[in-house]
């Protein structure tokens, strides 16, 4: 059932509708009838391996709650393994062993273990994570152990940010499903206002850019430099536009429930650095990491090599979490090394600044940070998303091929069957984005500022808003991306 479907909307409707009608003790069990109708709706099998992990980490959280000295830490990593079981089982299982055969192949050994023909559980990564924060945090002493079985499933369960996050806390969100949440229309109005927003950018950007991009990027070896150039810079605004509306979408939802999520994205194309970047985009997956996996090792408190390593582990790990490939594994390496680039480098960047006065320019310096970020960013995304590594190699290595030749680009226009509005319409949606974004770095909240403004004002940019959503959206139930996780 995705958010973009007629389907969801029914479902939304009635279940807000039943929620603050119902009485306030029976709430949280009919939330988490309805998130499992929510997840049932994708693979109903499947939310057997979700019950099966949310027990698993209930009890590990009273047992971890209760015990002392070494036990605890015992508990703790029989948790963490029977998590990251499941997710090896049904996530890596295959990509490790078809490695196994190649490198048996190539050894000149038997290999006869058989590919497992199971499909991936739809958000596993996100709720696995969500189940471990919380086992962890009572095993830090943070968090008091969950006495109720159905509140903690709903933690994990709830429906809004079950399958695609934000991965939440049990900080933030435990005690929230024990309050009172009477309707609030002006909570309600804001949520909705950030749904329509996510509805935007995905129905309206992500998906229109998401015809090209799957064209080019489904056979990368028949098209010349500009498709390529052009295919990796809309997938950059396809992934931001689909994930983040993803994310605004189910904020919102969690809000008209009177809920409070956390912010998953924040205007990440307008970073001056690699380090800001990863601070703006999917900022709890990015937090999780370093809080659970970089901390611990060591973070920046260690020897200057060790802590590289840190660095370097952290993003291998994080591309590996977004899939079984060894794109994104080098996606995640790319990434890993930007930030120690940036730290080796820091020096002569700042007396290179100097040198040629750009330091007394800020706005100008501060364009320059934007747009190399937002290059390096780009660079990254073609592992990410090429269908393995001959693919992207291909895209790197071509990107300057035709440059200077109009008709090989109005070409492999013609030969996708792609026409000038649709273009113009993906520019156009991405500069509205972009100026959106810019105006809320300058003035704050554009959602607040609407609220402000008379109601005839705010009348006439909700409809524009949802007519431009109907006319120029595409809504043919496109997965989000973010789904395969």
């Amino acid at each position: 059932m995705l958010f973009n479907s007629v389907q969801f909307l029914i479902f939304f409707v009635l279940v807000a509708s039943a929620h603050f009608i119902l009485p306030q003790r029976g709430r949280w069990l009919f939330l988490l009838f309805a998130s499992c109708y929510f997840y049932m709706a994708f693979v109903p099998s499947y939310i057997l391996i979700l019950f099966f992990l949310i027990t698993v980490d209930y009890f590990a959280g009273l047992l971890i709650d209760r015990a002392r000295g070494r036990r605890r830490k015992f508990l703790l990593i029989v948790s963490i393994l029977s998590n990251c079981f499941i997710l090896f089982l049904f996530k890596y299982f295959n990509f490790f062993n078809a490695n196994f055969s190649r490198l048996a192949q190539w050894g000149g050994f038997e290999y006869t273990i058989e590919n497992l023909q199971i499909i991936l559980p739809i958000g596993l990564s996100f709720h696995t994570f969500q189940s471990l924060s919380y086992v962890i945090e009572v095993y830090r002493g943070r968090q008091l152990a969950e006495r109720n079985f159905g509140i903690y499933a709903l933690y994990v369960m709830f429906f809004p940010q079950l399958v695609a996050g934000p991965i939440e806390r049990p900080g933030n969100l435990l005690h929230q499903l024990r309050e009172r949440h009477a309707f609030d229309y002006a909570r309600a109005t804001d949520g909705l206002k950030l749904v329509m927003w996510g509805l935007f950018k995905k129905a309206v950007i992500a998906d229109r850019l998401a015809i090209f991009v799957d064209q080019v990027y489904g056979d990368v070896h028949s098209y010349p430099g500009w498709p390529l150039i052009i295919a990796t810079v809309f997938f950059a605004f396809q992934i931001y536009c689909d994930f983040s509306g993803y994310s605004d979408i189910a904020v919102g939802i969690a809000r008209v429930l009177g809920f409070q999520l956390m912010t998953n994205f924040d205007r990440p194309y307008f970073s001056r650095s690699i380090s800001e970047f990863w601070k703006r985009w999917h900022i709890s997956l990015t937090s999780w990491f370093k809080d659970y996996v970089y901390i611990p090792m060591g973070g920046n408190r260690v020897t200057k090599g060790r802590w590289y390593f840190n660095l370097l582990f952290v993003f291998l790990l994080s591309g590996f979490w977004h899939g079984a490939n060894w794109t994104f594994v080098i996606w995640g390496a790319l990434n890993g090394l930007y930030l120690i680039g940036a730290i080796f480098t820091a020096p002569l960047r700042y007396r290179v600044v100097k040198a040629i006065g750009l330091d007394r320019r800020p706005d100008l310096h501060s364009m320059v940070r934007v747009g190399t970020t937002f290059l390096l960013i780009c660079f990254s995304w073609i592992f990410f998303r090429a269908q393995n590594v001959s693919d992207a190699w291909y895209v790197l290595t071509h990107m300057g091929s035709g440059l200077g030749d109009g008709r090989v680009w109005e070409q492999a226009l013609q030969d996708m069957g792609l026409h000038a509005r649709g273009l113009w319409i993906a520019w156009v949606g991405i500069i509205a984005l972009l100026a959106a974004e810019r105006w809320q770095g300058q003035y704050g909240s554009l959602r607040r500022y609407l609220s402000l403004q008379p109601a005839a004002v705010r009348f006439c940019v909700y409809s524009f808003m949802a007519g431009g959503i109907l006319v120029l959206g595409r809504f043919s139930s496109q997965q989000f991306i973010y789904f395969q996780f």
